[in-house]
């Protein structure tokens, strides 16, 4: 997947945009942008790639995705068949961290809405969020300016004070985004996210990246603090366990879907990772 650079900048007349999204399936593009991204996924269900994180999404969840953190929604195949009356139904509201200004996030009543944004940079997903804090962002596009731009930030204050959340992307991840070498991580993990179901090796990602393969190991377990390949079995664990999730194939089926090439070795790689068995994941998501 190429990484795109998108424009989600906000008008001259508004300091954050609010965007209420319908189509028959979301963009299919893996891209970033400077703007933070709160969403809300009001319909449909697929895979959702933030940074290193590979997920099932569905219906009600709500995301914060920090600044230039790589992300795309992938909706489920049968959303892109020709004859699908499915639709993709979404709000985003996209801001800068000093949308307010820019001594913003530093003055003391703001200490708590500058660690969320901290916090975002590796994406957060917000678990049983209060419906009412869902209810007033969606209420955001009805709002007039002076009352929309208070009432954002007081959903911000409630995110920030919400203590059951997951960060989704590793550090490693996000850590190396921000180094000099960007330009050449930037096609590493575009091979990898398009190829990590297939049987791929350490030795095909150096020559992607111009490297010879001693060298690239090292340089990327600089960057990740792991090996290529205990970072590629996580990749592929986390598709793992979406596939589970979705319940339309066996255990086996989802072995080799994932880049596996043997149960055994599947297994072994994802009680390490998961901290469970893949039986043992499915009963407890069902």
């Amino acid at each position: 997947m190429k990484l795109h650079l998108l424009d989600r900048a906000s008008s001259k007349h508004s300091s954050f945009t609010v965007s209420k999204n319908r189509y028959p399936n979301f963009l299919k593009v893996w891209h970033q942008h400077p703007e933070l991204e709160l969403v809300v996924i009001r319909k449909s269900t697929g895979t959702r790639f933030i940074g290193d994180s590979i997920e099932k999404f569905q219906e009600g969840e709500v995301v914060l995705i920090g600044k230039n953190l790589p992300h795309m929604w992938l909706n489920d195949e049968e959303y892109f068949q020709e004859n699908s009356d499915l639709v993709a139904e979404a709000i985003a509201v996209h801001f800068t961290q000093d949308f307010m200004g820019p001594g913003f996030i530093k003055v003391p009543e703001m200490q708590s809405i500058s660690k969320l944004f901290n916090r975002a940079e590796q994406g957060v997903k917000f678990i049983d969020l209060h419906v009412k804090v869902i209810e007033q962002i969606e209420e955001l596009s009805s709002l007039a300016p002076f009352e929309k731009a208070v009432r954002f930030i007081e959903i911000l204050h409630c995110l920030s004070r919400h203590e059951n959340y997951r960060l989704l992307s590793s550090s490693g991840f996000v850590n190396s985004f921000n180094s000099p070498e960007n330009e050449n991580l930037d096609k590493i993990y575009s091979y990898i996210f398009k190829n990590f179901n297939t049987p791929i090796h350490s030795k095909d990602v150096a020559k992607v990246a111009h490297m010879n393969p001693s060298a690239f190991s090292r340089f990327f377990k600089r960057i990740h603090r792991k090996t290529f390949t205990k970072y590629l079995n996580e990749i592929r664990i986390g598709y793992a366990c979406k596939l589970l999730i979705e319940r339309k194939n066996s255990i086996s089926s989802v072995c080799y879907e994932s880049g596996f090439n043997n149960i055994s070795n599947f297994n072994r790689q994802f009680k390490s990772i998961a901290g469970m068995s893949p039986t043992e994941y499915i009963k407890h998501h069902s």
